[in-house]
């Protein structure tokens, strides 16, 4: 049984969901080939099979039975007709229907924790809680929209607030669109969608949280999230410092921020404007719409616990009022369309921005030019000062092609001069550290630790690798320093961090659509192939990994950290090593087993880094459920099942270019392939990437059947016995 809406738009009738063997009511998109459904009624009881009866009762009570005797699901409408009709509107919606609109996930339509709505704690803003959580918030209306993101050029937006009624409604401005919003339990977000007739299928407009600072809270009483503050998110409001420095220093920010200066209510305080941001929870706030801004101010002034007011309405030029109480929470810094926020501070701290903000135009015309000359005379000063050391020591018997290296110049810093840049090597600006560095800003400088079992051998070999080596897909090396125990190497800063950051965040994986994940992708390849072939000498890096490709503010990625690296020099093109040294995880059988490595080390491991990408899941700790082995072995299954597209994160199948992902599938799984000789070169690997060639069958992967590579029982997969080097395993943590 199916009924169809007058204007053919809404089927309602059985269907079965995903895998999922269970029978349910609903109504889905008549006119698309790509089943979707909008609604469930028996969403909690399904039927197990296909015996359903769907009738109208006199009463106008809907009632859905199982072998027309067990009513499975019921609508809770009584209302007394003559005539009962069930009538699909042109809208979607049954004449009587579940207003609960959410799924658990796409095979399971049963109610999730997950809820979207006007609330009016407070005054009134959307909110989307998980359970009795608050998740995300829209922000005050202010006009035309809310303050916590821009109009959409999809929808005109209604907002009725007043003493009577609270509602929202959008409507879209092109009739002919077929939209649809989902709160999508596994991503824990509400989505707009708008069907695509030339791709057929849906193409995401809006997803909410938009990004991480979306999140509530998360910055804790009056912080500030600001996505383009990276590596750090959070900051304490101006005027105000971190109530916990020890914590907010630690990435804790659960303790939020103080005032600077203790207030002053009965003597007086004062008021900063911080610009552009999603106006603080409403939940301890008050309104006025008659009220001017300065009507405002005076009001909020003379009530000791008012701490910010701004505009409500900021359209023609702004009226009303709105004032918060107490904590200021949840606030985000927006790039434009934010409001302009008042902030109470001590009178002092008032008096001080004030005098920065009057200091006149003209200023700027001796500021700049003095400004610019002291940087002018820092250089020369620098220039002067470097120190022209020869990085002459041999690096260690396993690159003796470096005994043939010229001499050379590389700027050395004093270490005076790195410890005020980093504000004495400040936590509040480190980004990360692995097995034997540190990470700082802006500059992007990597500090060596002392208790480090590698280090001296591993500086000198990264200097005299990376200064020699220019392509816009490795970071560029600025200099180094050395004194005493300390050892640093300054880096080009890279504002969005590592590669990791990004496709193993169940947020931030969103920015990364699969035109950026494939750029980021050829990218590596190209940087990986300079190393193998177009470089003076021939690098093998042993250590990429995702941690280890930095992206620049455009999303560029540059390979980093050649600490581990080895030359080979004239027709080499393979080493043995008694002491491998690496990330478990991106290791290729044969050196992580017999301690070879060649180029075809890097290609296993630009496999992995490939498979990883795609799927958003890190080899190393890869868990399935009902399922044994890693990413590899999971790839290597969906493969042999003619199901290769389930490997990839399901919005990239869903928004991306199938064929290409599924080409890089493949490619990822020719790299990994168990005998070195059998991977491609990263020459074929950038081709493959770019062409439409038909491409070989991949043969089983490496480390197929390990638990782990090191482990006594595990095998690399020969057939037959091998000779094995003693080696000693100098394994690297993955960050």
């Amino acid at each position: 049984m199916t009924l169809v809406s007058n204007d053919g738009t809404f089927a309602l009738g059985f269907f079965s969901p995903g895998t999922s063997k269970n029978r349910y009511l609903g109504i889905w998109y008549n006119n698309i080939p790509m089943q979707t459904v909008v609604w469930v009624g028996n969403r909690i009881n399904p039927i197990n099979d296909s015996a359903g009866l769907l009738k109208i009762e006199a009463s106008g009570r809907i009632v859905l039975q199982v072998q027309n005797t067990t009513a499975v699901w019921s609508t809770n409408t009584t209302a007394s007709v003559q005539n009962p009709v069930l009538q699909l509107l042109d809208t979607g919606n049954l004449v009587v229907r579940d207003g609960n609109d959410t799924w658990k996930n796409w095979d399971d339509p049963s109610p999730g924790d997950l809820t979207y709505g006007v609330e009016l704690e407070g005054n009134p803003e959307m909110v989307l809680r998980k359970g009795l959580e608050k998740y995300s918030r829209s922000g005050l209306w202010i006009g035309s929209r809310f303050s916590g993101g821009p109009s959409s050029p999809i929808f005109d937006y209604e907002f009725v607030w007043n003493e009577n009624e609270v509602s929202y409604t959008y409507f879209l401005k092109n009739k002919s669109v077929i939209s649809r919003v989902v709160i999508n339990q596994t991503e824990s977000a509400r989505e707009r969608y708008t069907w695509n007739p030339e791709t057929q299928s849906w193409r995401q407009n809006i997803i909410i949280p938009t990004d991480y600072c979306d999140r509530f809270g998360l910055c804790g009483p009056n912080g500030k999230c600001d996505t383009n503050n990276l590596p750090v998110y959070c900051q304490c409001l101006t005027g105000f410092r971190p109530a916990w420095p020890e914590r907010w220093n630690s990435f804790d920010y659960s303790g939020g921020c103080v005032h600077s200066k203790p207030l002053n209510c009965q003597e007086g305080d004062g008021f900063i404007i911080i610009g552009n941001v999603k106006s603080p929870d409403t939940t301890n706030s008050w309104v006025s719409k008659t009220m001017n801004l300065k009507e405002c101010r005076d009001e909020c002034l003379r009530n000791c616990s008012c701490m910010a007011y701004t505009n409500l309405d900021v359209t023609r030029g702004g009226s009303g009022c709105a004032m918060w109480f107490g904590d200021l929470i949840d606030i985000k810094q927006l790039q434009s369309d934010g409001q302009d926020l008042y902030i109470r501070v001590s009178a002092s701290e008032a008096v001080l921005m004030a005098e920065l903000k009057k200091k006149p135009k003209v200023n700027l015309a001796i500021i700049l030019p003095t400004v610019i000359g002291a940087f002018l005379v820092f250089l020369l000063v620098v220039r002067y000062i470097r120190m022209r050391r020869k990085l002459t020591d041999e690096v260690e018997e396993e690159n003796p092609s470096d005994k043939e290296n010229e001499d050379m110049e590389l700027t050395v810093f004093e270490f005076g001069t790195i410890a005020q840049a980093t504000d004495g090597f400040s936590f509040h600006y480190k980004l990360g550290e692995g097995g034997d560095t540190t990470k700082w800003t802006r500059i992007a400088v990597k500090r060596l630790s002392k208790s480090s079992g590698q280090g001296l051998t591993e500086f000198k070999n990264e200097v005299k690798l990376i200064a020699r080596l220019q392509h816009r897909n490795l970071v560029k090396l600025l200099g180094c320093c050395i004194q005493g125990e300390e050892r640093m190497l300054v880096y080009e800063y890279m504002p969005n961090r590592s590669l990791d950051a990004f496709i193993f965040d169940q947020m931030r994986s969103k920015v990364l659509t699969w035109s950026k994940r494939f750029q980021i992708i050829c990218g590596i390849a190209r940087g990986i192939l300079y190393l193998h072939q177009d470089s003076r000498l021939r690098i093998i890096h042993r250590d990429l990994k995702a941690s280890n490709v930095l992206l620049d503010s455009e999303m560029n990625p540059k390979i980093s950290d050649f600490g581990l690296a080895r030359a080979f020099g004239g027709d080499q093109t393979e080493a043995n090593t008694n002491r491998v040294v690496g990330t478990y995880g991106y290791m290729a059988p044969e050196y992580a087993i017999d301690g070879m490595f060649s180029v075809k080390s890097d290609v296993f491991s630009f496999g992995i880094l490939l498979l990883e990408i795609i799927s958003g899941r890190k080899n190393r700790g890869f868990y399935l459920a009902n399922q044994s082995g890693n990413l590899i072995e999971h790839a290597w299954r969906l493969w042999k099942e003619d199901e290769p597209s389930v490997l990839a994160d399901d919005f990239l199948v869903e928004t991306g270019n199938l064929s290409e992902l599924l080409r890089c599938i493949h490619i990822g799984l020719l790299c990994v392939q168990q005998h070195p000789d059998e991977r491609p070169s990263m020459s074929s690997v950038v081709v493959m990437l770019v062409s439409q060639n038909e491409l070989p069958s991949p043969k089983q992967p490496g480390f197929l059947f390990c638990k782990k590579p090191f482990e006594a029982d595990c095998s690399s997969g020969n057939d037959g016995p091998s000779s094995r080097n003693e080696i000693s395993l100098s394994l690297l943590e993955a960050r």
